[in-house]
């Protein structure tokens, strides 16, 4: 990486001071603290601090300084990263999240029960079993599986929590058909009831197209705050739709939430499982078991003629799940009927009851359930 001397931190609070957020009516400067400057492969970084609960608000606002900062200082392309303020110390009462080590950031605004005097702070102390569902890469289908399988397991007769931990690319919303904030209710928010199972995730909370440039810090604070300020309630199982990769969003999961177990989602392909393995790795090494694999976009059926082509190849997972002494879960076709829809807010579990994809999900999902009656000491419907 080539670093090189930039503009003075002067010059760019002069630019960012022409800078008014519209919905607030301050200046960017008034809202945030430029906290470093640096330039490095003709790229400009400017961190800016600011209140946590004006993070997602003003993204609008230094969308607008970015482009303001690259003309005044061109060649240089600007791009800026928010980061919050620790709270001063009794500034405002710890959510339950945050009291197990959320760190002081709260993005997600003032929302958070203090628990009662001797009260202990616990997490999803009603809810009987956690399950992750992840990979190691994006653009496998995870957040498609996690949402049908959360569908089916209601089906089955469970009472069912869907948790988008995606803080980056949250899809619930859409892939749920969700529209509008959430309720907060005593001081904490009240999940979304959607097809048969309560949700919730940042998305429902921002607008969809904000994105949230936070450090791994914020990431951390909202997905505690996910965790620890939704009024999940009684449970028999909270699915987290984890964000794709190993990094600090898995490893505060896989710490925080006391996870019953994680599901792979991977492709046939040799380069998915790659990834694929790692995300195994990280939950070995936090002590989560891996209850096991599926592998999504298995193959793909002409509607025509109902010819069968392996575009990705075909029993990768299956084979990588013998190899690593863990269960196989089930084939997931390729069909554009599931694409349509997840942009559609109707699971095609609950759309198309009868379709091949429908029903490789229902599958999954009644093994799923065994497992969780098992572990949970259900009784079978």
């Amino acid at each position: 990486m080539t670093e090189m001397h930039g503009p003075a931190r002067e010059d760019v609070e002069r630019v960012l001071g022409g800078m008014i957020d519209g919905a607030i009516g301050k200046r960017l400067p008034d809202l945030a603290r430029v906290e470093a400057c640096s330039v490095a492969d003709g790229r400009l970084r400017v961190t800016l601090a600011v209140p946590a609960d004006l993070a997602p608000r003003l993204g609008e606002t230094v969308a607008r300084a970015e482009d303001a900062l690259s003309t005044a200082f061109a060649p240089l392309t600007a791009s800026i990263l928010l980061t919050a303020h620790r709270e001063a110390p009794g500034a405002a009462a710890p959510a339950q999240g945050a009291a197990q080590g959320g760190g002081g950031h709260r993005p997600l605004g003032g929302v958070g029960r203090k628990p009662a005097a001797g009260e202990p702070a616990r997490l999803l102390e009603h809810v009987g079993v956690v399950i992750a569902v992840a990979s190691g890469k994006g653009g496998v289908g995870k957040s498609t599986t996690a949402v049908n399988l959360a569908v089916g397991l209601g089906m089955e007769g469970l009472s069912v929590g869907l948790m988008d931990a995606d803080v980056h690319g949250p899809s619930l919303p859409r892939m749920l058909g969700t529209v509008g904030q959430p309720e907060v209710r005593d001081g904490l928010l009240i999940p979304v009831q959607a097809w048969g199972i309560s949700a919730m995730s940042i998305g429902m909370l921002v607008d969809e197209t904000q994105a949230m440039i936070w450090r791994g810090p914020m990431v951390m604070g909202a997905i505690s705050q996910l965790l620890g300020d939704v009024a999940w309630g009684a449970l028999d199982v909270l699915v987290i739709d984890m964000p794709p990769g190993t990094g600090d969003a898995q490893l505060t999961l896989a710490q925080k939430a006391v996870l019953t177990g994680a599901i792979i989602v991977s492709t046939p392909q040799d380069i998915a499982l790659l990834d694929a393995r790692r995300g195994i790795a990280m939950f070995e090494k936090t002590r989560v078991p891996v209850l096991g694999l599926v592998e999504n976009m298995s193959y793909f059926c002409c509607p025509n003629c109902g010819h069968r082509t392996e575009l990705f190849g075909h029993g990768g997972a299956r084979d990588e799940a013998m190899r690593l002494n863990v269960p196989f879960l089930g084939e997931i076709p390729l069909l554009a009927d599931i694409r349509a829809s997840a942009d559609s807010g109707v699971p095609i579990t609950i759309g198309a009851p009868e379709s091949e994809a429908a029903q490789a999900y229902r599958m999954l999902a009644a093994t799923v359930a065994g497992t969780i009656r098992r572990v949970s000491r259900l009784p079978p419907v």
